[in-house]
């Protein structure tokens, strides 16, 4: 099964948030981030790299499992409980390591939800076609991975000052693909900032089309956050 990074998967049930085993490759700035919000959603959480003292990065406060070694290494993934894994995240620093360990949870582990960060846009569209999701920024990821868990993202990745006005993911019912972006801010509300395209940044103009694999990253007021998402995740209406 293909997984679309929107938080309506097709064919795919939502997730509810206990008991979900979660294997994150890299304790990075991305990977440390990552495994802490999991963590706070409270998945069961291991975290994967060769550096030992990489899991500092983790705080005091984090009640995951660790494991040291490559995380590509069949003995390693074994330790860190692959065979019994729901989603696994490859966010190390270098492409071809995440590259070469996401496919290796696919295709020999059979892990359903994977996602790899992937730094050349070239190689993440490729992947992307594979059917696994690429990320990019440390907010990116979080957001993107608990899609690909299954669940609804609802925490805004900004808020102004005011508390006002808020930026926020608005995921979208599969009829909007194809409607320009003036069509949909008129019907939610909401003004599309930017979006996020096959591991490329998009700004947006009122005839930008919206396709299938979009992320959409809107502005939008407080008091109009349930309207617009209600909108964007409803059948788009006819003119």
């Amino acid at each position: 099964m293909l997984l679309h990074h929107r938080g309506a998967i097709t064919g795919l049930p939502a997730v509810t948030s206990i008991n979900v085993r979660v294997i994150i490759m890299g304790c990075g700035r991305v990977g440390s981030a990552l495994a802490k919000t999991m963590s706070k959603l409270n998945h069961e959480v291991v975290v994967i790299d060769r550096d030992e003292t990489a899991f500092r990065r983790l705080g005091p406060d984090f009640d995951g499992r660790t494991v040291t070694g490559v995380g590509f290494d069949r003995d390693v993934l074994d330790e860190a409980g692959i065979a019994q894994c729901d989603a696994f995240a490859a966010v190390s620093s270098g492409d071809n390591s995440n590259i070469i360990a996401a496919r290796v949870a696919r295709e020999t582990f059979d892990v359903e939800r994977v996602v790899a960060r992937i730094y050349d846009a070239k190689r993440a569209a490729v992947f992307e076609r594979l059917g696994i999701p690429t990320v990019a920024t440390v907010t990116w990821t979080t957001q993107r991975f608990v899609a690909a868990l299954g669940e609804t993202s609802t925490t805004p990745v900004w808020h102004d000052p005011s508390g006002e006005l808020v930026m926020a993911v608005l995921e979208f019912h599969e009829s909007w693909v194809g409607a320009d972006t003036a069509r949909f801010q008129e019907l939610t509300g909401a003004r599309v900032a930017f979006l996020s395209r096959m591991g490329q940044t998009v700004l947006p103009d009122p005839r930008t089309v919206i396709q299938d694999e979009d992320v959409l990253y809107a502005a939008v007021l407080v008091s109009n956050v349930d309207h617009a998402r209600a909108v964007a995740g409803a059948q788009m209406p006819r003119e």
